[in-house]
């Protein structure tokens, strides 16, 4: 039988062959992938966000722990959808225009996909309509902004504006988060939420989703 503690400790230690060759056997073996993933997995991401909250992990490691994860997540993934299985909810997740910081905005999109959510990255200097466009297309319930540089925030009020616009405001939330931004910014910019840290925007996620 596999010992499926050590993808939770592959994970959180950022052993991304390792986490690959220990889903891999246990998809072979039949083992639930939903169990790799809830009992597993995200327990590793809290574990490696709770870390990082204290100060025990910094950057490099959580990159590395979100890597392993989204290399495991990979191989569950085409399993889950032909299963049938239902994620918690889809998130459009970017980095404002005029913006190119990326490092946290993946970050969050690795943990995001690590605890359920379909994510759709459009990767950096997003356009407002870009991230309307976007959520017409998937349907998606959240869009996730990041922005380092304050001469970029403004395009997350933007975005704000846009979907009112196209009367799509009451149907999404949206959640902001970057070195920059507060909880005053995003109450300013017309946002549901602001996260300080990954794991913070996941926990944010899960809570707008239900909301």
């Amino acid at each position: 039988m596999e010992n499926l503690e050590e993808l939770y400790n592959a994970i959180l230690e950022g052993r991304m062959d390792a986490a690959q060759n220990i889903t891999e056997n246990a998809l072979q073996k039949d083992i639930n992938p939903q169990l790799l993933i809830d009992d597993h997995m995200i327990p590793a991401m809290d574990e490696a966000g709770r870390r990082f909250e204290a100060g025990e992990y910094f950057i490099p490691e959580m990159m590395l722990a979100a890597r392993a994860m989204k290399a495991a997540l990979n191989l569950i993934r085409p399993v889950l959808l032909r299963e049938g299985a239902q994620y918690v909810g889809t998130v459009v997740i970017g980095t404002v225009k005029g913006d190119l910081h990326d490092i946290g905005k993946n970050l969050v999109a690795a943990m995001l996909e690590g605890s359920g959510f379909e994510v759709k990255d459009l990767g950096v200097d997003v356009a407002p309509e870009k991230f309307v466009d976007t959520v017409k297309e998937t349907g998606a319930g959240i869009i996730a902004m990041s922005a380092l540089l304050t001469t970029t925030m403004p395009s997350m009020k933007l975005t704000v504006d846009v979907l009112k616009q196209d009367g799509l405001r009451d149907k999404v939330k949206v959640m902001v988060g970057g070195a920059p931004l507060s909880p005053r910014y995003a109450e300013e910019f017309g946002a549901d939420g602001y996260s300080e840290n990954a794991a913070a925007a996941v926990n944010l996620a899960r809570k707008l989703v239900t909301a």
